[in-house]
C-alpha cells in the first residue's frame, strides 16, 4: 500500500496555522499576565524554539509523505509558507493588542526603554536621551512595526528552512525520468 503525497500547500497551511495559533496563545498569555510590555527573555527563547520545531515538523511530514524525498527548493517553499502564515496570524494579534486591547502599548514600551537606557547609561545627557527616544519612537509606527515583524518572520523562516532543508534533503532519483 503506497502513501499519498501531501501537497506542500496543505503542509504550509496546516503548520502555519498551528504555529500562528501557538504564537497567538503565547501573546494572549503575556497579555493576561500583564507581561506583554516587558516579557522575560525566556518567552522569546521558547517562542523561537517552537518556531523551529513546527517548521522542521512540517518539513518532516512532507518528506515522509513523499517516500522520504524532498528537495531543498521544496523545503524552502514549505518553510517560508509556514513562516509567512504564522507571521500574518501573529501580526493580526499584534494589531488587535496594540490598537484595541492596549492602545497605550507603544507609549508604555517607550517608557520602559527610556528607563532601561537611563539605568544602563547613567551618564547620558537629557538631550542625548531625548534624541535617542525620538529616533526609537519613529520605529514604533504601527505600519513599520508590522512590516518589520512580517519580514523578520520570513527571514527566520528562510534561515530555518535552509538549514533544515540542507540536512533533510534527499532528491528523488526517479523524478526526472521520462516515461
Amino acid at each position: 500500500m503506497t502513501q499519498e503525497a501531501i501537497s506542500p500547500k496543505k503542509i504550509m497551511i496546516d503548520y502555519g496555522v498551528l504555529l500562528g495559533i501557538i504564537s497567538l496563545l503565547l501573546g494572549v498569555l503575556l497579555y493576561v499576565t500583564n507581561n506583554h510590555v516587558t516579557p522575560h527573555w525566556s518567552f522569546a527563547l521558547f517562542g523561537f524554539s517552537l518556531f523551529i520545531i513546527v517548521i522542521v515538523l512540517g518539513l518532516k511530514k512532507f518528506k515522509n509523505s513523499t517516500g522520504g524525498f524532498m528537495s531543498l527548493g521544496e523545503a524552502l517553499k514549505i518553510g517560508l509558507g509556514i513562516a509567512l502564515i504564522s507571521a500574518i496570524i501573529g501580526l493580526v494579534w499584534q494589531l488587535v493588542m496594540t490598537n484595541i486591547l492596549d492602545p497605550e502599548y507603544a507609549a508604555k514600551t517607550l517608557e520602559v526603554q527610556r528607563e532601561q537606557m537611563i539605568e544602563s547609561q547613567p551618564e547620558i545627557t537629557e538631550e542625548q536621551l531625548d534624541a535617542t527616544m525620538e529616533m526609537i519612537a519613529g520605529f514604533s509606527n504601527p505600519i513599520l512595526s508590522a512590516a518589520i515583524q512580517l519580514l523578520a518572520g520570513i527571514f527566520f523562516g528562510f534561515i530555518i528552512s535552509l538549514i533544515a532543508g540542507v540536512i533533510m534533503k534527499k532528491e528523488n532519483p526517479y523524478a526526472n525520468v521520462e516515461q
